[in-house]
């Protein structure tokens, strides 16, 4: 039986005398300059029909449970039942339950395919998901409103809950924030809790110092410590369904400091040049898909040096590659890896050793950190193996430097590093809220001196940049998330030559600008004039003046 195809939702719509013929055309003249959005949310944000009448009619036309989502819709807390992430991710929101079944509602363009995930998820907790579909725009709004109400949760459960109930408040508040750690420090007089959010740290709530041994005693019982211990231990949540949360304490003149570091299970890897990767594809495959070669990552602690490296090995990843992965600890476990935590009777170069025994062919080492591991990888780079891994040192050049600082001879570095890159992570501009305005003298001045000592040209004619404002979506902050700043040293035959006669860095970078090495700040200026983060921002990372 030949199935019957279905017209396209403004046919439809005009044929059930919701919207006119008129309606439509003013609907696909605004989808030119939003063609993110799907009809029915464009008619509804428009505003040329009754809202009600118009999901239902959706809502029939797909073969879908429809509801106008309002405040008197929602009848329970969204985030007890799912995490303010996977409501985000998946564009959703839970809004009633009765006994075992709970209503969900999605936003159209989220239904298709993408609700087994949210479905499971409940299964997992007893509930039985009734879908609906609703627009788009009232999600976000909820979405949005969530997010705004956390902090104030911490204060009032510190008042009137129970000190189970204000640990949980403190965590699933960090959760829904996106802190990517969260601080409980012991102050002279109070105890106060702080969110580093887009590499930021942010006080969010102060709390009696009375409850301090009780907050204590909790988040050892939770993290699987020695509660009589009064030393430095670690510890490990693992009470929240989509987070593997790492606990340190250390104790100080006032009492016992918790840091807790908040990593998402099962995280989706962004693709290289989401995380604001320079260049084209070409350009990476170029760079990174080499064997017998090390590539080296650089950066401070935090600058998303992990995150980077799994994205390069997603890139790389096939099903007739062996890959393996040396980490302290494992912090995105994705399956189709060989996955390996160093433990406290382990080090990196006694794993390398073994790895090197099961036939990989791409080994992603967590972080070279004495002369024996350096040595191992370089052995592993020149059998055959594709070796990624990082170091801490200021910018690609010096990788040079501090990898014959580790012993290294100046030959195996020539005949094994084929790429070394180094990033920094600014912030984004919120979207949401910023303002646009003219660039300054001051900072045409600036950007074009630096661009033109690399060789490159400004055009400031009509072009714009932004202020930071601050809105309920990034906490009045005026930046939400954060991308990174880039610079890549290919290692090409000239610079092999200069690096086997033992030349100095300050020799090598004059090379590498002759060729296409361009250090972080030209990055950072392109992200400027993109509109990807601001001027104050870059020069708070790298000191532009």
């Amino acid at each position: 039986m030949e199935m019957k195809r279905r017209l396209p939702m403004g046919v439809e719509l005009v044929k059930r005398g919701v919207v006119t013929e008129q309606d439509i055309e003013g609907a696909l003249e605004y989808q030119r300059s939003n063609p993110n959005m799907k009809i029915g949310d464009i008619l509804y944000v428009l505003k040329v029909c009754d809202p009600e009448k118009l999901i239902q009619n959706i809502g029939e036309i797909l073969g879908e449970k429809a509801i106008l989502l309002e405040s008197g819709t929602l009848k329970v807390k969204p985030t007890d039942y799912l995490s303010l992430d996977v409501c985000k991710k998946y564009k959703c929101v839970p809004f009633e339950v009765n006994g075992s079944k709970i209503k969900v509602c999605f936003s159209d363009k989220s239904v298709s395919g993408k609700t087994d995930s949210v479905k499971m998820q409940l299964l997992n907790k007893g509930l039985v998901m009734e879908q609906y579909i609703t627009f788009e725009k009232d999600i976000e709004k909820i979405l949005l409103s969530l997010e705004g109400m956390a902090s104030s949760d911490i204060t009032k459960t510190s008042s009137s809950g129970t000190i189970i109930e204000l640990v949980d408040s403190i965590i699933r508040t960090g959760i829904e924030k996106r802190a990517s750690d969260i601080h409980i420090e012991p102050l002279a007089n109070e105890i106060r809790v702080r969110y580093r959010i887009d590499g930021e740290l942010f006080t969010a709530a102060k709390i009696a110092k009375e409850k301090q041994q009780q907050i204590v005693g909790r988040l050892k019982a939770i993290s699987n410590m020695h509660q009589e211990k009064q030393e430095a231990q670690d510890g490990r949540i693992l009470m929240y369904d989509d987070y593997n949360i790492r606990v340190s304490s250390q104790p100080n003149i006032c009492g016992e400091k918790f840091v807790l570091r908040l990593l998402k299970k099962n995280e989706d890897i962004r693709n290289i040049f989401e995380l604001g990767y320079p260049g084209t594809e070409e350009d990476l495959k170029k760079s990174f898909n080499k064997k017998n070669s090390i590539t080296i990552i650089a950066a401070p602690t935090g600058a998303g040096k992990t995150t980077t490296l799994y994205s390069i090995i997603d890139y790389l990843n096939s099903p007739e590659i062996n890959i393996t992965t040396i980490e302290d600890p494992v912090e995105i476990r994705i399956d189709g890896l060989n996955q390996i935590e160093i433990g406290n009777k382990s080090t990196f170069s006694g794993a390398l050793r073994t790895v090197l025994r099961q036939d990989p062919d791409m080994i992603l080492l967590g972080e070279i950190r004495d002369q024996e591991t350096a040595e191992i990888a370089i052995q592993a780079g020149q059998t055959g193996h594709y070796v990624l891994s990082t170091i801490h040192t200021i910018d690609a050049i010096e990788v040079i430097n501090r990898m014959r600082k580790m012993g290294l001879s100046d030959y195996d570095i020539s005949s094994t590093l084929a790429t070394s890159v180094s990033q920094r992570l600014v912030r984004r501009i919120c979207t949401e809220c910023r303002k646009e305005r003219e660039y300054t003298n001051q900072e045409k001045e600036i950007m074009t001196k630096i661009a033109e000592k690399y060789g490159k040209t400004i055009d400031f004619t009509g072009k714009k940049t932004y202020d930071a404002v601050g809105c309920k979506k990034c906490n009045n902050i005026g930046y939400y998330g954060r991308i990174g700043v880039f610079e890549v040293l290919d290692i090409t035959d000239e610079i092999k030559e200069l690096i086997v006669k033992g030349a100095s860095t300050i020799d090598i970078r004059k090379k590498a600008l002759e060729q296409n090495y361009r250090p972080l700040v030209v990055d950072g200026i392109d992200k400027i004039l993109n509109g990807e983060t601001t001027f104050e921002e870059l020069n708070r990372q790298l000191i532009l003046y």
